[in-house]
């Protein structure tokens, strides 16, 4: 895998290194136009996530995100009722 990044990065030194290349990547209209394709993906999957939570706030459901805070509360509240149960049973620190 390592030899067809090495090949690749090769390859564009090679072209970066061509004077025809060089000339167009001094002109503004094309590195303007590569910025605006390359920030596609990012925009595009902002999009998505906006839409997403926009859908889930409507049809009230919930999150990834609340599911593990729900988690993370009952996880609490099982090992808060073994301590109690453990001082009841006057055996401190281990759960029945």
């Amino acid at each position: 895998m390592s030899t067809l990044k090495e090949t690749l990065v090769d390859q564009g030194l090679k072209l970066m290194s061509d004077p025809r290349v060089m000339k167009l990547m001094q002109d503004e209209r094309l590195m303007k136009a590569l910025m605006t394709a390359m920030s596609v993906p990012g925009k595009a999957q902002s999009f998505a996530k906006e839409q997403i939570e926009s859908v889930v706030k409507a049809m009230a459901l919930a999150t990834e995100a609340d599911v593990k805070d729900l988690r993370r509360t009952v996880r609490r509240l099982e090992e808060e009722i073994a301590s109690m149960r453990a001082e009841r049973n006057g055996v401190k620190g281990e759960p029945r």
